[in-house]
């Protein structure tokens, strides 16, 4: 479940303990899920990323999010808590083990009724739902992002935004590929055309933020 990326990270660490240590903090269930998460090295959003959503959602006021890889149900939860009770959230994992964590944390936050979990595939699931959906949210396997981008295209609505976390692989992302140890070498391969596809696209405009093992922003023209 360790993420050695998480150890990574892309900015000083000046910088990037401001942004997680200094900012403002998560309170009540949601908060102490986060640090729990954190102090077990479960791969959820990191705090910079967290506060960057509340700022995203405060902005972009969505009362749909879908979500591919839910992990232990943090990230779903804190977008259900953004929205209110009005707000729903479709979040999709293939891990049984995940999916039960998850369901336990979302009953004890209370958030049920505005979070629906989907055991499976992604590659299964996305091309049954139906759009569309404000904002998306990717946070699974890097190299199955790429496979996944048509059918988020489809979903999102035209005013939405489209979020895929974890692109940077801890800044190595551009680096010369006989650099990249076997086990990431398809990882650093698909990283690389998702990237060289999404700032190709003349019908998007996306941007990549350095938020936690980086974030890549996309929006329709």
């Amino acid at each position: 479940m360790h993420n050695e990326m998480m150890r990574r990270p892309v900015i000083k660490p000046a910088v990037l303990n401001f942004l997680r240590e200094q900012t403002t903090q998560l309170t009540g269930p949601l908060g102490e899920l986060e640090k729990k998460a954190h102090q077990d090295g479960v791969p959820v959003i990191p705090h910079e990323t967290v506060t960057f959503m509340q700022t995203l959602f405060n902005l972009q006021k969505p009362q749909t999010v879908l979500e591919v890889g839910t992990a232990i149900g943090f990230s779903a939860s804190l977008f259900a808590t953004c929205m209110g009770p009005k707000g729903r959230v479709t979040s999709i994992d293939r891990y049984p083990l995940m999916l039960e964590h998850a369901h336990e944390n979302i009953a004890q936050l209370g958030l049920e009724d505005q979070i629906t979990l989907l055991a499976g595939d992604a590659a299964d699931i996305l091309p049954t739902l139906t759009p569309s959906y404000a904002v998306i949210f990717m946070d699974s396997a890097k190299a199955k992002y790429l496979d996944f981008l048509p059918d988020c295209l489809r979903l999102l609505a035209d005013d939405g935004v489209l979020l895929i976390d974890d692109v940077l692989q801890g800044g190595t992302v551009f680096d010369d590929d006989a650099t990249i140890a076997h086990k990431n070498k398809a990882i650093h391969r698909k990283l690389n055309l998702l990237l060289t596809q999404v700032f190709s696209d003349t019908t998007l405009v996306a941007t990549l933020l350095p938020l936690g093992d980086g974030v890549l922003m996309i929006t329709k023209k």
